[in-house]
């Protein structure tokens, strides 16, 4: 058996380049017998954190590293190394914690600083960053090869002499790659010959950019689309071989017949990387002088917000507001709560309108500090929805900021913890099916009359693959079988679909660290400017760092806008915090049952509109109901119709077992909720709420296993609590047909809110709210017709 494994990867990260897939390539290693495998993408890390999971779940080992572009200048010289500069390859591996530390800052400041077309890394930040990295000298692009290809030999060995003096004599080896090039059939016999006369090691890589060899096809189309060229441009970007494929061990032995060390010391560089993600928590501490410790602090700020708010804290307030409490200490989430708390208190003196998405409405300590103006006891929300120590997920605490203001809460947590300390997050943007066939179309030059019909036989939605829709609709299946060039665009684009296809700043998502973010994470730097992390939200969710979601919302600056020209008018602006608005105004309903909601936060398309005359609210209840109801699943269940008949009194409100009414009781027995999901499994199963949300989840996913096994958890606890087994059975089966539908009734709560709000103004205040809605919506002249027409037949 040969000994090797591939240091030199390009995976789907090396956008618009590199196509090996890292599921696939990383099952590919483990098929071939490779005990480990490397990631080493084009200038980033983008793909680090998925690559070192999926190899882990594999039994392989993850090689963390990347492809750099070297200058022989300085990086932040822009009078060099452009689009057509001096840029050269050079491979960098991470050996250790430290080596992988100092791969982050590499890749940063080649962005933050050295971004030219490329992020361009220099020699001198090569020196400060060396340590705990292993280099290979790099591909056919390399600073050696483009020396030894130009006759400059003694330039060469200089340049060899520095690399094995910055890396040291032990960790810096001189890349062999063999693709079949003629330069590199030049090039082979003179870096072997500076090898062996300096006594520097060899290693054999293969500049992988796809899996198997038939791949090169399509790989050619997706470069294509990268430079925006056809197939038969003869000016186009290509590479002039067909070897850049993910070889065996026996093919890179045949390849390198005469250099079996080289091959050898692919396994001797992987046995000296030795890379664990640090995955605990770094969150940045909360400083604060007024009390001994953080914890101590929460509970003082958190006790004194109900005190303002309801005058005492009753006992059922108090028994809640300690668990959640020691919930939060226990888990090492009270800086997270102070810093979240510490920019809302900033955002509130600044007059600056906010509220909060998600699952966190439903901490009674969110609400003490003023979090949300949601009370969760109020509205049957569960703390564990939201945060449980049995789920070790971080709390994930959203906020939405008046559109206009939002940059200014930004810019106080940037000065608060320093601009070195936070940055927005990553986010990339996905080849998706019917993009695909466009971008593939045009690289093969077909006419786009007939690339528009073909695209538009895929139906439109998120997450439509091409094989769906090959499954779904016969006469996409018709036009292939019958157009061969109709049949070549659909295989393309099947190869390509879903890769991703450009880096993007995230709408909401910034994070916060309590050092130079590079010590934790790489960053980019896009070509306006802005700097982010290379990791998106998720990878950095488990990396342990602090994100947060600041979404400007324009129903925010409505609303905000709204009260700035009622006080104009000379009238008094309503308190539109909802301890004091008053939630069970007629009009407001009034309004709500006709379904002139045009402008009225997620409540203004057509069919809602439909569905509020039908369903006509009458309290918040209802409204949050309907937030959560109006969603395909539950309209095409018959959810819907049921409780509408429900609550006018055409059927009778039914409940699946007695113990369930005060949970059913707020939407007339039909399960709407996660959260009646989790109590009935509680209360009747024994279930703890971590359990029954993940059972949750698991029908929702379709899991099997997981559902098989939450059935019989579910019964044998039911049967425990002196509940007949067909009864059990009978209420787990009804449970698996809503738990598909549930919805976050914390998520529909706060959205609720804020429509509500916005109805009330509506209704009070119509000149005022037109005048506000259309200073916004400007560039939408349909909506402000539609707006006006609203307000004029109130």
């Amino acid at each position: 058996m040969v000994e090797f494994c591939h240091l030199h990867n390009h995976t789907e990260f090396s956008l618009l380049d590199g196509a090996c897939r890292t599921d696939r390539m990383v099952e590919l290693a483990k098929e071939m017998g490779m005990p480990a495998v490397a990631m080493t993408d084009h200038g980033n890390m983008f793909g680090a954190v998925n690559f070192y999971h999926t190899a882990k779940e594999q039994g392989l080992k993850p090689i963390l590293g990347y492809e750099g572009y070297l200058t022989p200048h300085r990086r932040d010289d822009r009078s060099h190394g452009g689009r057509q500069g001096d840029l050269f390859h050079l491979t960098l591996l991470a050996r250790n914690r430290a080596g992988l530390e100092n791969l982050f800052k590499i890749s940063s400041l080649a962005y933050t600083e050295g971004l030219y077309y490329k992020p361009r890394m220099d020699k001198d930040l090569l020196q400060e960053c060396s340590e705990g990295v292993i280099c290979l000298s790099g591909c056919a692009m390399s600073r050696l090869n483009h020396l030894v290809l130009n006759g400059q030999k003694d330039d060469a060995q200089r340049w060899l002499d520095e690399m094995r003096s910055i890396f040291g004599r032990d960790y810096f080896f001189i890349e062999l790659q063999n693709h079949g090039l003629s330069e590199q059939k030049e090039t082979l016999p003179q870096v072997l010959d500076l090898a062996g006369q300096m006594d520097v090691p060899t290693v054999a890589t293969n500049d992988s950019h796809y899996l198997r060899p038939q791949d090169r096809e399509w790989h050619e189309a997706l470069l294509c689309i990268s430079t925006k060229s056809t197939l038969d441009d003869p000016e186009r970007f290509r590479f002039d071989c067909d070897q850049l494929y993910f070889k065996s061990p026996e093919e890179m032995a045949q390849l390198f017949p005469e250099n079996p060390e080289a091959l050898k010391n692919t396994l001797r560089i992987a046995e000296m990387c030795d890379v664990e993600l640090d995955e605990s928590l770094k969150f940045p501490a909360f400083t604060q002088n007024q009390c001994e410790n953080n914890a101590t602090y929460l509970r003082t700020l958190v006790e004194k917000g109900l005190e303002d708010c309801y005058g005492g804290i009753e006992d059922e307030m108090r028994e809640r507001i300690e668990y959640e409490l020691g919930v939060i200490e226990s888990m090492g989430y009270v800086d997270y709560f102070l810093i979240t708390w510490d920019f809302i208190r900033f955002a509130r003196e600044e007059n600056i309108p906010l509220g909060m998405r998600g699952s966190g409405s439903s901490s009674l300590v969110a609400h003490a500090l003023r979090l949300t103006d949601i009370n969760p006891m109020d509205y049957g929300l569960i703390f564990n929805r939201f945060l449980d120590p049995e789920r070790r997920e971080q709390p994930d605490i959203d906020i939405d900021l008046c559109e206009r203001r939002r940059e200014d809460v930004i810019n106080y947590v940037k000065k608060r913890y320093g601009a070195n300390s936070t940055a927005q997050i990553i986010t990339f943007g996905i080849l998706m099916a019917r993009s695909c066939v466009r971008d593939v179309g045009r690289v093969l030059g077909v006419p786009l009359k007939k690339v528009d019909r073909l695209a538009k036989m895929i139906p439109d939605g998120p997450g439509v693959t091409i094989q769906e829709a090959l499954d779904d609709v016969p006469e996409l299946n018709r036009f292939a079988e019958e157009d061969k060039e109709v049949a070549r665009i659909l295989e393309y684009a099947r190869h390509i679909e879903g890769l991703p296809r450009h880096a993007s700043t995230h709408a909401a998502g910034v994070v916060i660290a309590d050092k130079p973010l590079w010590e934790l994470a790489p960053l980019y730097k896009s070509g306006d400017g802005a700097v982010m992390t290379q990791w998106a939200m998720g990878d950095l969710e488990k990396m342990g760092m602090l994100k947060m979601d600041f979404l400007g919302l324009r129903t925010l600056t409505i609303i905000d806008r709204t009260l700035d020209i009622i006080e104009q008018s000379g009238k008094e602006a309503p308190d539109m915090g909802s301890a004091q608005l008053d939630l069970k105004d007629a009009d407001t309903y009034r309004l709500l049952a006709e379904g002139l909601t045009t402008g009225v936060f997620q409540l203004g398309s057509n069919g809602m509109k439909r569905l509020l005359a039908r369903l006509k609210p009458g309290s918040i209840e209802d409204l949050i109901a309907i937030l959560a109801l109006y969603r395909p699943g539950p309209l095409q269940s018959g959810m819907v119709e049921d409780f509408i008949r429900r609550k006018h009194g055409e059927a009778d409100i039914e409940y699946p077992h007695h113990t369930f009414e005060p949970i059913l009781k707020p939407t007339y027995g039909v399960i709407v909720y996660q959260e009646q999901i989790m109590r009935m499994c509680h209360e009747i199963a024994g279930m703890s709420m971590a359990g029954a949300l993940s059972m949750i989840k698991a029908i929702s996913k379709k899991k099997e296993e997981v559902i098989a096994r939450s059935r019989e958890r579910f019964i044998h606890g039911a049967v425990e609590n002196g509940v007949e087994e067909e009864t059990a059975v009978r209420i787990y089966d009804l449970i698996m047909h809503f738990a598909g539908y549930g919805f976050n009734k914390a998520h529909a709560s706060a959205y609720a809110f804020v429509a509500y709000r916005t109805a009330y103004l509506k209704a009070h205040f119509p000149t005022e709210f037109m005048a506000a809605g259309i200073s916004c919506e400007m560039g939408s002249t349909d909506k402000v017709v539609e707006l006006m027409e609203d307000c004029t037949s109130m």
